[in-house]
């Protein structure tokens, strides 16, 4: 009775844990969805057809549950972002709370194994050794940043994003969000266009990523400096690194706007 207990205990905690790191990811997949609908300027009726051409079936789950948070609804870009950020911050509150409370099962499971099996072991040993065991807290670098952004602190919120981005070095949200203060709040775009050119070489990024950065370094040579010039070669460049893909795509379409194809 005691075996079956503890066997049906802990697939129960397995299955918990499992489910909660799958919940991770999808917040984290959701939170890069926003960076590609802001980048590919996508409103609600364009998520369908841009699901027929993704080939990530992570992003596709995540533009799946989008598309089903929008049913029956009509936005424009900004407001299709702020929606999937929303819904990547309330899969990630039901994950800390899936996560307390998983803690708190599973540590209450522990504590009677140590008082079932362990505990009277320790009792035959010396009774003025303990052990004492200290918990310590990862800390929350991004709602760190965006507190410090929210109180206009935006020093201090630029040295926290970087921060995340040292924790989680293939995560570009970090780097967007400094690129944004930059841009839209210290109105400095030369900063942003060298923290964009920073990232692009201090690693190599998957496509997506890269290709971001690229388009987001022409808009600030064209819009932000008026230099032309140094945006159509940017543009060139997405052509040339991801030929026949959708970021060549785009490129060619912004050199059309340009009148320069």
């Amino acid at each position: 009775m005691k075996i079956a207990f503890h066997i049906v205990a802990i697939v129960l905690l397995a299955l918990g844990w499992m489910n909660h790191l799958l919940t991770k990811e999808s917040v984290a997949d959701t939170k890069n969805l926003v960076a590609v609908i802001s980048e590919n300027e996508l409103r609600s009726d364009l998520l369908t057809d841009y699901l027929k051409e993704s080939k990530d079936p992570a992003e596709q789950a995540a533009l799946k549950e989008l598309i089903e948070t929008l049913k029956g609804k009509e936005t424009d870009v900004d407001e299709t972002v702020n929606a999937a950020r929303e819904l990547a911050e309330d899969k990630d509150n039901t994950s800390t709370f899936s996560g307390i409370l998983l803690t708190f099962l599973s540590a209450g499971y522990a504590g009677i194994l140590f008082v079932a099996y362990v505990l009277p072991k320790l009792a035959h040993r010396a009774t003025h050794t303990i052990y004492d065991s200290g918990e310590i807290v990862e800390k929350d670098n991004m709602s760190e940043a965006r507190s410090k952004l929210a109180q206009g602190d935006y020093e201090a919120a630029m040295l926290a994003f970087r921060e995340a981005a040292a924790a989680d070095p293939t995560n570009r949200l970090p780097w967007v969000e400094i690129v944004k203060i930059q841009r839209e709040f210290l109105h400095d775009p030369t900063a942003a266009i060298n923290t964009i050119r920073e990232v692009l070489e201090q690693q190599a990024w998957a496509e997506n990523d890269a290709a971001y950065f690229l388009f987001r370094l022409a808009e600030l040579y064209d819009g932000d400096m008026g230099d032309r010039d140094s945006a159509v070669a940017i543009m060139q460049q997405v052509m040339q690194q991801f030929p026949e893909t959708r970021h060549s795509a785009n490129a060619r379409h912004k050199l059309h706007e340009w009148g320069l194809v």
